[in-house]
C-alpha cells in the first residue's frame, strides 16, 4: 500500500515549473495521465504573460513620456533663466551696453507670452471634459492661497504706485515707461486668478505643453524675483530726488528730475518703498505653486486617495500657556514695532530704538529655540509611526522650509563677520551678534521640529486594527451606504475619544505648537510691514557698500518673511495632527 499510494505522487512532481523549463523526458511520457495539472496550474501563467508584458511595456512607455516631457520643460526653464540671468548681469556689470530698458523689454516678452498661456489654460485646456480629472487634495493649502492672494494685491498697488511715480515725473521721463507696469499689473492679475482656482488641478490632456506653459510662467517669475534682488535704480532715484529738493532748498542749481506735485510723490515713493519686499515675496509664492503644478500634470491618483480625510477643526483642546506666551510676545512685538515705526519716519532713527528692536528679539528667540528643541524631544518619545508615504506636496513644503531658512541665515553670517571685523564690543553691536547667532540656531531646530511633526501619521488616518489586533495596511472596500455610515460614525467616536483623552505628550505639543505660531507671526510681521533695521543701522552697509548689502539684504529678507509663513503654516498642520 505504501508503494500504491507513491505512484501516483510521481508525475505532478515531474510536471513542476522546473521540469518543463529544462524539458524532461517523463513529463512528456506521462501527457494523456497529468494534462489537467498542466492546464492548471503551471501553463496559465505562461499564456497570461503576453497581457502583463504588453500592458507594462504601455505603462513604461507612458512613463518614458512623461519623464521626456518633464525634462524638456525644464530645460526650457533653464535655458530661459539663465538668457535673463546674462541680461540682468550684463546690466548690473556693463550697463552702457545693456540697460535696464533691455531687461525691461525681455521681462516684457515673456510675462506676454506667460499671460497667453494663462488664459489659453484658463479657457481651453482646464475646460476639456477630460482635462482635471482628479485634483491633489494636499496642494493649495489655504495659507498658501491666501499669501498668493494677498501678496498679490500689495504686487498691483506696488505696480500703480510706479505707474503714478512715473506719471508725476512724465515731463522729464520716457512715456514707454509706463508700458511695462502695466504689462505687470496684467500679468499678476492674470496669474494669481488662475493659481487661486487651478492651484490642485491634475491635467490629463495637453501635458506637454502644459508642462511648458508652467515652466516658462516658473522662469518669468524666477526673473522678476532676481531682477527685484538686484535692481536699487528705483531706490537711487529717490534718494537722489531727495537730495536734489535739499539742494534746491540751499539755492543750489541741479539737475535732477523733480516732481511736479511734492505731496502726491511723496505718497508715491513711500508706498513703493513699503510694498517693495512684498513684490519679491509674491514671485517666490508663484514658484512653488507653479512648480507643484507641473509636478502634477499627468498625475493619476488612486480613488481612496482622490479625497482626503477632513482635518478636524481648529480647537485650542485646554491648551493655556502656549496661547498666553505667545500673545505676550506679539503684544510685546507690536509695542516695539510701532515706537520703531513711529521714530523711522522722522530724518534719523535714534540708537536707542535699534537697541530696543534687537533686544526683543534677543529675548525671543532663546525662547523659540527651547521650546522647539522640547518638542522635538517630545515627538521622539511618541507613539504615532512614522508616515512614509510618497507625498510630493509635503517632500515640497520641506524643500521650501530649509531653502527660506537661507535667506535670515545669510544675512546672520553677513552680519556675525562685519561686526567681528569692525566693533565688536559696542552695546548695539553685541546685541546684533547675539541676534544673528541665536537667529541661526533658532532656524535650526525650528525645521528639526516641524520635519519631525509633518512626517508624523495624523490620528485621523492611522491604519485600522484587525480582528488579531495587528494594523492593517488599507481600508477593505465597502459594500454598502449602510457599512460605510456605521465606518464613519465609528471613526468620529474614536476621534472624539482620543481627543476626550489628551495624555501629557499631546498637550505639551499643542501648547509648543500655539506659542510657535503667534511667535512666528510676530516676526513675520516686523520685517514685512516695517523699515527693516539690517539696513539702516549703516554697520553692515558702511562693512559691504550699499550696492552689495543692498543686494544681500534683498535677497535674504523676502525669503525670511517666505519662511515665518511658511512656518506657520507648518506649525498649524503639526498642531492638528498632534
Amino acid at each position: 500500500m505504501p508503494a500504491q499510494a507513491s505512484a501516483p505522487s510521481q508525475p505532478p512532481s515531474m510536471a513542476s515549473p522546473e521540469a518543463q523549463e529544462t524539458g524532461a523526458a517523463p513529463a512528456e511520457e506521462n501527457q494523456a495521465d497529468t494534462g489537467p495539472e498542466k492546464t492548471g496550474a503551471p501553463a496559465s501563467p505562461y499564456r497570461k504573460s503576453w497581457l502583463v508584458r504588453h500592458f507594462s511595456l504601455l505603462l513604461r512607455r507612458d512613463r518614458q513620456a512623461q519623464k521626456a516631457g518633464q525634462l524638456f520643460s525644464g530645460l526650457l526653464a533653464l535655458n530661459v533663466v539663465f538668457l535673463g540671468g546674462a541680461f540682468v548681469c550684463s546690466m548690473i556689470f556693463n550697463n552702457v551696453a545693456v540697460t535696464l530698458a533691455d531687461v525691461w523689454i525681455l521681462l516684457a516678452a515673456l510675462k506676454a507670452l506667460s499671460l497667453l498661456w494663462l488664459l489659453y489654460y484658463a479657457a481651453c485646456t482646464a475646460r476639456h471634459p477630460h482635462a482635471v480629472l482628479f485634483r491633489d487634495p494636499h496642494a493649495g493649502s489655504i495659507w498658501a492661497r491666501g499669501s498668493l492672494l494677498l501678496f498679490g494685491s500689495c504686487a498691483i498697488c506696488l505696480n500703480i504706485f510706479r505707474v503714478g511715480y512715473d506719471v508725476s515725473h512724465s515731463h522729464c521721463k520716457s512715456q514707454l515707461e509706463l508700458i511695462f507696469p502695466v504689462i505687470e499689473i496684467l500679468f499678476i492679475s492674470a496669474q494669481t486668478w488662475v493659481l487661486w482656482k487651478h492651484c490642485k488641478d491634475c491635467v490629463q490632456v495637453q501635458t506637454n505643453f502644459t508642462r511648458c506653459g508652467l515652466m516658462l510662467t516658473l522662469a518669468t517669475n524666477l526673473l522678476l524675483w532676481v531682477l527685484a534682488v538686484t535692481n536699487d535704480s528705483m531706490h537711487r532715484e529717490i534718494k537722489a530726488e531727495l537730495n536734489a529738493l535739499v539742494e534746491n532748498f540751499s539755492d543750489n542749481d541741479t539737475s535732477a528730475c523733480l516732481c511736479l506735485n511734492a505731496t502726491a510723490c511723496e505718497v508715491f515713493q513711500k508706498g513703493y518703498l513699503m510694498l517693495y519686499p512684498f513684490s519679491t515675496e509674491y514671485c517666490l509664492i508663484c514658484c512653488a505653486v507653479l512648480f507643484v503644478m507641473w509636478k502634477n500634470v499627468g498625475r493619476r491618483l488612486a480613488p481612496h486617495r482622490g479625497a482626503r480625510p477632513g482635518m478636524p477643526p481648529f480647537h485650542l483642546h485646554g491648551a493655556i500657556f502656549g496661547p498666553l506666551l505667545g500673545l505676550l510676545a506679539l503684544v510685546a512685538g507690536v509695542c516695539v514695532f510701532v515706537l520703531f515705526q513711529i521714530e523711522a519716519s522722522g530724518p534719523a532713527i535714534a540708537r536707542q530704538y535699534f537697541v530696543l528692536y534687537y533686544a526683543f528679539y534677543v529675548a525671543v528667540l532663546p525662547a523659540m529655540s527651547l521650546a522647539c528643541l522640547a518638542g522635538t524631544a517630545i515627538h521622539g518619545l511618541e507613539e504615532r509611526e512614522l508616515d512614509t508615504l510618497k507625498n510630493p506636496t509635503r517632500s515640497l513644503d520641506v524643500v521650501l522650509l530649509m531653502g527660506a531658512a537661507l535667506g535670515q541665515m545669510g544675512i546672520a553670517y553677513f552680519s556675525i563677520v562685519a561686526i567681528v571685523a569692525t566693533r565688536p564690543h559696542e552695546l548695539l553691536n553685541r546685541l546684533i551678534l547675539a541676534y544673528s547667532l541665536l537667529l541661526i540656531l533658532q532656524h535650526m531646530v525650528q525645521n528639526l521640529f516641524i520635519i519631525e511633526g509633518l512626517h508624523r501619521r495624523p490620528l485621523w488616518e492611522t491604519a485600522p486594527e484587525g480582528p488579531a489586533g495587528k494594523p492593517q495596511a488599507e481600508l477593505p472596500r465597502r459594500g454598502s451606504l449602510l457599512e460605510l455610515g456605521q465606518d464613519l460614525r465609528r471613526a468620529s467616536r474614536a476621534y472624539i475619544h482620543s481627543y476626550s483623552h489628551l495624555n501629557w505628550k499631546r498637550r505639551a505639543l499643542k501648547e509648543i505648537s500655539l506659542f510657535l505660531i503667534l511667535c512666528n507671526l510676530t516676526l513675520w510681521m516686523m520685517p514685512a510691514f516695517g523699515i527693516h533695521p539690517e539696513f539702516e543701522n549703516g554697520l553692515e552697509k558702511d562693512f559691504y557698500g550699499y550696492r552689495t548689502w543692498f543686494t544681500i539684504v534683498n535677497f535674504g529678507l523676502p525669503l525670511g518673511v517666505f519662511y515665518r509663513m511658511h512656518s506657520v503654516g507648518g506649525l498649524v498642520e503639526v498642531y492638528l495632527e498632534a
